[in-house]
């Protein structure tokens, strides 16, 4: 319900919410086997992109952590209170920075917009599961119709 009082301000300074949300708020992180956390954006970090993933494998291989990205592509760009962004990506381009930094920290990437799903590693996952439930159901038909021809 937090989540709902919140109000749009800031820039988009990656490196400062990262570093307060696991030097700070990350209370008893030892007493845990791994967590998780959630970035909700719309845009690419102000820092670069190799800065990033260089900080979030160090910080990850700390403690088991694991970053995950929603980006929410936008048809306009649209800035919460006028603020202007220190750098600016077409979503193709921030997609592609988020995969970067999501790869360094294990975890998962999503990309949502008005039209739907764009990309998503859970339903990539799920497709590629089912794809080889799939194929082993087809070779188990194979195998069963060539025990079949044999009798």
């Amino acid at each position: 319900r937090w989540v709902l009082s919140l109000q749009c301000k800031g820039s988009r300074n990656f490196m400062s919410a990262l570093r307060r949300a696991v030097e700070v708020d990350f209370k008893d992180k030892e007493k845990h086997k791994s967590q998780g956390l959630y970035l909700l954006t719309t845009g690419i970090p102000d820092q670069e992109t190799h800065t990033i993933s260089a900080y979030v494998a160090e910080v990850c291989r700390g403690f088991d952590l694991q970053l995950h990205v929603c980006l929410f592509s936008v048809r306009k760009d649209i800035g919460c209170s006028g603020v202007i962004p220190a750098r600016y990506a077409n979503p193709s381009e921030t997609a592609s920075a988020f995969k970067e930094i999501v790869q360094a920290a294990s975890g998962r990437f999503h990309w949502f917009g008005e039209a739907g799903i764009f990309e998503s590693d859970d339903i990539t996952s799920i497709v590629s599961e089912m794809e080889k439930a799939k194929n082993y159901s087809q070779k188990c038909a194979f195998l069963v119709e060539s025990l079949k021809q044999r009798s």
